[in-house]
Formats: structure tokens, C-alpha cells, sequence
């Protein structure tokens, strides 16, 4: 274990509790009866105001203090950070959870490689084995939705765009996250990130309200379990087990995802939509194991910021 106190709680326990907090979020989304700008609209505006009171008593003062510089990468971040949760939602309405959360998930991909390009971080032999099995099980997907109808495959596009935009807010914020701390970031790129979407629903001209009282309780889920709970339980963890434990634990996260959506939406994966799962989260189980050697790498921030 990393941490020289002993936690109370087993770590390995609470990754768990965070992987089924993070399943979560593609189920609450769908049953949210709300377009999906606005469903990522208020799942991250209700997100910024139950940290708004941590955040003044922890970080208020280095908020104050922050530099111009860093406060223009965290809106950069929020930005990122807004446009995949706008299409990650929105694929949710062409496809179905399994393809779209296991391809979402590939961000760790994204991750690493833009680590490569802008950090000179090496990606060994087997690393670029599990990105080739990775994007071939996206390709497997791709082409089995794309015989279901034009709207699933246009869905498993929206998602592998979402994986690339969290990327982009995670290579950022790895950044910033060795000024600042956890609060102070996260009060910040959500703040930026809502302010997008508000002004992205604005232009379409969604309707903030009305909606039905059961879409208002999943919204607030979503800001209570997977953004707040399922990320911060991953930070919490970091203290006691490796990176890598967290980041392999999150490919149980389309797992989850998929059985819930057997259950309760009747969403049963065909068989091509299974087996490219299976190869994307072994490939991705591969590609993330080779980076154990570099501890830290970008994934302590890919899995502990921002999947879903």
C-alpha cells in the first residue's frame, strides 16, 4: 500500500463502492426524462453547489490567490470537460449503454497518448498491443452498430468523441492538479464546465424547466453519486493502493453499466457488441498494465477526476 497510515476502511473495498457509484451514471442519465444538454447541465450546476460549501472551507483563499495563467487552463478544462458530457449524453440516445460506456471508457488510451506527445512519456511493446486490441474491439462495435441502423453507429461516434474530450480535460488537469488542490480544482472546471453548457442550452434553446419531479431526483443522483462520490472515493483510495488498482478497477465500469441496463431498461448486448467489449477492456487492461513500470503516469488523473 502506498500510505504509511492504515486506513479504517478496506481500500480495496471502497474502489469497489466507487466502480458501482460510476456504473451508475449512464442508468440515472437515461432515466432522466430531459434533453441531454440539459441533463449535463444540471448534473454538473448541482455538482458545483454541494461543493461550494467544502470548497470556501478548505480553498477559498487559494481560489483568491490563483494566477491568471491557471485559471484560464481551468476553464480550458471545464470546456473540455463540458463537450464530453454533451456528446457522451447524447449518445446515449442513439446507442445502447454497453456499447456506448465501454467506448467512453477507452479515455485512458487518449490519456497515455497524449502523455506520450506532450510529456515524452514512453508506451512500450505491450502498450501499444493494448491499444491495437483496444481500438480493434471499437472497430468490432462500430461495425456491428452500424448493421443495427445509422443511429447506434452515429451513438458509438458521439462516445469515442466523448473519450477523446475527457482526455483533453485530464492531460490538462494533471497539469494543474500539482498546483492546486482537490476543491479549488474541481469547484473550478465544474464551475467553467457548467457555464458552457448553460450557454450551449441557451443557444439551442432547451427549456431549463419544466420537468418531472422523478427527472429532478436523477439528476441530483448524478451529481451526488457518480460525479461526487465515485471520483472522490477514487482520490480517496489513492492514498492506500496504486494507481494502477484504481485505474484497472474502472473497466468494471461498462460491466456494471451493461448488467444494470439488462435489468432495467431490457438492454441485452448482441453477441459482436460482447465480444468487442471483451477485446476493448482487455486491450485497455493491457495497455494500462504496461504503465505500472512509471508510476505516476496520466491515469492517476484519468481515473480519478473524470470517467462517468
Amino acid at each position: 500500500m502506498q500510505g504509511s497510515d492504515q486506513p479504517r476502511v478496506n481500500p480495496y473495498v471502497v474502489v469497489l463502492l466507487g466502480v458501482v457509484a460510476v456504473s451508475l451514471s449512464s442508468i440515472f442519465t437515461k432515466l432522466a426524462e430531459a434533453p441531454p444538454l440539459i441533463i449535463a447541465a444540471y448534473r454538473l450546476g448541482m455538482t458545483v453547489l454541494l461543493l461550494a460549501a467544502p470548497t470556501y472551507l478548505t480553498g477559498a483563499e487559494e481560489i483568491r490567490r490563483i494566477n491568471k495563467r491557471d485559471l484560464a487552463l481551468a476553464c480550458l478544462s471545464g470546456i473540455f470537460l463540458a463537450l464530453h458530457f454533451a456528446v457522451w449524453i447524447t449518445s446515449l440516445n442513439y446507442t445502447s449503454v454497453a456499447s456506448s460506456t465501454v467506448l467512453v471508457a477507452m479515455q485512458p488510451l487518449f490519456v497515455i497518448s497524449g502523455g506520450y506527445f506532450l510529456y515524452q512519456e514512453r508506451i512500450g511493446k505491450r502498450g501499444l498491443l493494448g491499444a491495437a486490441l483496444a481500438l480493434a474491439g471499437s472497430i468490432v462495435i462500430g461495425i456491428n452498430d452500424f448493421h443495427l441502423g445509422g443511429q447506434a453507429l452515429w451513438g458509438d461516434i458521439l462516445a469515442f468523441a466523448g473519450a477523446i474530450f475527457v482526455a483533453a480535460y485530464v492531460l490538462i488537469g494533471r497539469n494543474l492538479r500539482a498546483r492546486m488542490s482537490l476543491f479549488p480544482y474541481t469547484f473550478l472546471v465544474y464551475g467553467a464546465a457548467t457555464v458552457v453548457l448553460l450557454l450551449l442550452n441557451i443557444m439551442q434553446g432547451e427549456a431549463f424547466f419544466p420537468y418531472p419531479a422523478e427527472t429532478w431526483l436523477w439528476l441530483l443522483c448524478l451529481a451526488i453519486f457518480p460525479t461526487i462520490f465515485g471520483h472522490t472515493l477514487y482520490n480517496w483510495a489513492l492514498k492506500y493502493v496504486k494507481a494502477a488498482v484504481v485505474s484497472v478497477s474502472t473497466l468494471g465500469e461498462p460491466v456494471g453499466a451493461t448488467i444494470l441496463a439488462c435489468f432495467i431498461f431490457r438492454e441485452i448486448p448482441t453477441v459482436m457488441q460482447m465480444l468487442g467489449g471483451i477485446i476493448i477492456i482487455i486491450g485497455l487492461y493491457i495497455f494500462i498494465i504496461s504503465q505500472r513500470t512509471s508510476e505516476p503516469v496520466a491515469l492517476s488523473g484519468s481515473t480519478t477526476q473524470m470517467t462517468e
